[in-house]
């Protein structure tokens, strides 16, 4: 299990734990945090559960692969250096900690 820390655009924080083999989006769903959508419901179809991720985080998620970095180009307000679908981010011990910002809203 990993303790993750969603922030709203707002600034509120929910430190969750979220079990091993959801994902980062499941987690924000199933404890109902404002800001992820999931309209697609982990399908990597759309954008709605777009987060920017703490910059020292960045280095420590698996790669973004070509799927999710085409869908991030419909996500409101990505940044190239820190945006990610939270539906491609597996939790595993190593995610411990995560931070994840949600943005103003999403698309």
């Amino acid at each position: 299990m990993a303790k993750i820390t969603y922030i709203e655009h707002n600034g509120t924080k929910h430190e969750i734990e979220v079990a091993n083999g959801l994902t980062v989006m499941e987690g924000a769903r199933d404890n109902n945090i404002p800001g992820i959508e999931a309209d697609c419901g982990g399908a990597c179809a759309c954008s709605t559960c777009h987060a920017y991720i703490a910059p020292e985080w960045v280095d420590k998620l698996p790669a973004i692969e070509s799927m999710e970095e085409d869908m991030l180009d419909f996500a409101y307000e990505p940044d190239p250096a820190r945006s990610r679908l939270t539906c491609q981010i597996k939790v595993t011990d190593d995610l411990d900690g995560l931070v994840v910002q949600l943005p103003e809203r999403q698309i």
